[in-house]
């Protein structure tokens, strides 16, 4: 009987952003280092590498979740989704991305990512969320740039275009 250590690689499928993906990894293969340098999804991004910055949210079946925390092996069989997967379609954005292109919610960009998988998934489930919701979601975030006015405009205005409103944006943003 032939010992499996954790250097030696096994072999890693699954859903990824509606397709089947399949790739070697170690057991200590974190998901965000596989998604990056074994499938070239590129879109999650490492930031602190011990889940406090929240640069690496991807959604796992359907829960926001953080990448650097995850093990490749873990994922074995189920669905995972980057935020290169958000849209439908290449050319189309969601509500949640528009809302982060009017309100300049996006700066340099690192921490974007991560903070759009967090809120597809929170939005998804809570559609009316009050102030103090949004922010304890995105306490989860470190984002070093917008200074977080332009993130809560940008997350309270999607979240009214997701549940069918027509949010109110002011003519500079549009």
């Amino acid at each position: 009987m032939r010992r499996v250590t954790s250097d030696e690689p096994v072999t890693v499928s699954f859903e990824l952003n509606g397709r089947p993906v399949r790739g070697r990894a170690t057991a200590r293969t974190l998901l965000t280092d596989f998604l990056r340098k074994e499938l070239g999804a590129t879109g999650t991004h490492v930031g602190c590498e011990h889940g406090v910055c929240g640069a690496c949210t991807v959604r796992i079946d359907g829960v926001a979740e953080r990448g650097c925390l995850t093990l490749a092996v873990q994922v074995d069989g189920r669905r995972v989704d980057t935020v290169e997967g958000l849209a439908d379609r290449r050319d189309a954005l969601t509500a949640l991305q528009r809302a982060f292109r009017r309100h300049h919610a996006l700066q340099c960009g690192y921490c974007t990512p991560g903070i759009l998988m967090s809120f597809a998934d929170f939005l998804s489930r809570t559609p009316d969320p009050d102030d103090a919701a949004l922010r304890e979601v995105l306490g989860g975030h470190i984002c070093r740039c917008t200074g977080y006015a332009g993130l809560m405009k940008a997350l309270k205005e999607a979240a009214a275009e997701m549940r069918g409103e027509v949010p109110e944006t002011p003519e500079a943003t549009r």
